[in-house]
């Protein structure tokens, strides 16, 4: 049984991984260092990128044949 192909080439997987990494870090970093509340943009913005990689790895488990739904 082959596997499906996800939504990310290799290359934007790692740059999605980076990318989450990156915000993952830097807003409890900014949460110490500024007093505003800026902080949850870079929390907001890791959730959504961890969601794309979480969708892409459920595209790539599923079945080539089986039907997208």
């Amino acid at each position: 049984m082959q596997q499906g192909s996800g939504y990310l080439t290799p290359r934007q997987r790692r740059l999605a991984w980076l990318g989450f990494l990156l915000a993952a870090v830097q807003a409890p970093v900014s949460a110490k260092l500024v007093a505003d509340d800026s902080w949850l943009f870079s929390l907001c913005v890791a959730l959504m990128v961890a969601t794309v990689i979480i969708a892409d790895d459920a595209a790539r488990r599923r079945p080539a044949n089986a039907p997208a739904e």
